[in-house]
């Protein structure tokens, strides 16, 4: 059974994806690593992420696979193992704005159809109940507010960085870093939800689970809780 995985930045998507597929065999797909791999291919070509024309003038150029070591995931560009380099506020911002452009989007989507119809696959991204895996035995829509979300990227970031967040107790300077990148998030949730292509959307049939207040631990029983009654059904 493929599951399918929506929401936006922050909502703690890619975590709960793999924990869920690690349980139950299957395999993970991270689109939105797919998407992080082809903003950076375009910013080191140093194309504008608002220039259509330039993004698919260098499509043909782009070669993404991903490859499985220790049961971690890694993504390859052009044969370049890219994993640590997809993380970026500015890897981000690209990704977001080159994803709007339709030729990337069905490039990309052609190939996780191809991972799907050959193997039982947790999906995550923004399209996948929609568009990717319209057909997914189970959709999951996971949310959570703007204000979560940013902190759970900082702490994200400063964990990258060697910083402890153990008993974090955010100073002025961390708030107003967590204030700009809720800003950031609003701006690219306002992107993704009015894009013309595939915009960020739930599925009509997808389970709404707000992560706000849950760990990581009570969504992934959540839902694994949802997938083994309907797996039981199909």
């Amino acid at each position: 059974m493929n599951i399918a995985i929506d929401g936006p930045a922050g909502a703690g998507k890619s975590t709960i994806a793999k924990e869920v597929a690690r349980k139950l065999g299957n395999i993970y797909v991270d689109t939105g690593a797919m998407y992080r791999a082809l903003a950076l291919f375009l910013i080191r070509k140093g194309v504008d992420g608002e220039d259509g024309e330039a993004i698919e003038k260098h499509l043909d150029e782009v070669d993404i696979t991903l490859s499985y070591e220790g049961g971690s995931q890694h993504v390859i560009l052009n044969g370049e193992d890219v994993t640590g380099c997809l993380r970026t506020p500015e890897v981000s911002d690209m990704a977001s704005r080159s994803s709007a452009n339709r030729r990337v989007r069905e490039k990309l989507v052609e190939l996780q159809q191809k991972l799907a119809k050959t193997t039982p696959v947790v999906m995550d991204g923004r399209d996948i109940g929609t568009v990717v895996l319209p057909d997914a035995g189970l959709k999951i829509y996971l949310t959570a507010s703007p204000h979560v979300r940013a902190v759970r990227r900082y702490m994200e970031m400063a964990e990258r960085a060697g910083t402890d967040t153990g008993s974090f107790a955010p100073s002025p300077e961390d708030e107003a870093q967590i204030a700009l990148i809720e800003s950031e998030i609003r701006e690219r949730d306002y992107r993704d939800t009015h894009r013309e292509n595939s915009p960020l959307r739930k599925a009509e049939d997808a389970v709404v689970v707000d992560t706000s207040l849950l760990s990581i631990g009570e969504v992934v029983a959540e839902i694994l809780k949802m997938a083994g009654e309907r797996d039981g059904r199909l």
